[in-house]
């Protein structure tokens, strides 16, 4: 273990820094960062590939002895100064837990669906706490898989910091070009539902979910565009009452992932 770090032009503070901020920089380096002691754990327990552990010097004397039991052999530790902890945490009571992990190979829709798998396509989402949550609440659920197609950078503090270690756990894949999306949920026998707000459609309470299933959610404030609606197999909505015509899309998409599997 190092001696205690000071100075905020440390190379590895500043890149935290970098990687925490700025989604070029993690494209860049091929790496993203946790911050939090339940998330480094299981980041350590699913061995996803953190390269630094950043350490304060309460972290070190709380949390210590606990994370230095995991394999660290390609880890590198250093500890830090509570100060530059607060300095570079991104919540407003750290913890003084800190890690940066490799990026994962970015997985392909056709190498996550498999035949009756149940899916979650998230379509312009752009809250990272919605995606998050909804990847967390996937893994809880059972789904077998989520695909961001157009949203928020799965690999933001928030969106990791919300699937509260689900992004470890859960099958991702990513692919923003409609027609490739499309094309390989179809080769993959996919029946594809479009959750919308409309009458018209069929109520997810009445809905058969035999086969392959993939389930649309769309933008936070728009839903899905219209031409993504339509193109697939069937319309579905969830049935409200009062003067609510809408949910928030972390709530909706649960209660429809809850309905897949049952």
């Amino acid at each position: 273990m190092e001696n205690i770090i000071t100075s905020k032009d440390n190379p590895t503070v500043k890149l935290y820094q970098r990687l925490s901020s700025s989604k070029k920089e993690r494209l860049q380096y091929g790496l993203f960062v946790l911050e939090g002691q339940r998330i480094v754990e299981d980041a350590l327990r699913e061995e996803s590939g953190i390269t630094q552990l950043i350490l304060t010097q309460k972290a070190q004397e709380r949390f210590g002895e606990e994370l230095l039991q995991a394999d660290l052999r390609s880890t590198r530790t250093i500890v830090i100064s509570n100060e530059l902890g607060n300095r570079i945490a991104s919540t407003d009571t750290t913890q003084g837990v800190f890690a940066m992990c490799r990026i994962p190979v970015q997985r392909r829709v056709r190498d996550i669906v498999h035949s009756g798998g149940r899916y979650t396509v998230l379509f312009g989402l752009q809250d990272p706490g919605n995606v998050g949550m909804i990847i967390r609440t996937a893994d809880a659920l059972g789904i077998d898989g989520v695909i961001l197609s157009g949203c928020c950078d799965l690999y933001s503090p928030k969106v990791i910091r919300s699937t509260m270690g689900s992004v470890f756990r859960m099958d991702t894949a990513i692919e923003n070009d409609a027609d490739a999306l499309f094309s390989e949920l179809d080769e993959a026998g996919a029946v594809t539902s479009a959750a919308v707000i409309d009458k018209a459609a069929v109520l997810v309470t009445e809905c058969g979910f035999e086969g392959t299933q993939a389930v649309f959610i769309g933008n936070e404030g728009n839903g899905l565009p219209q031409d993504i609606a339509q193109r697939c197999t069937r319309r579905i909505t969830i049935p409200m009452h009062g003067n609510i015509n809408s949910l928030n899309a972390a709530m909706a998409a649960g209660i429809l992932m809850w309905e897949l599997r049952k």
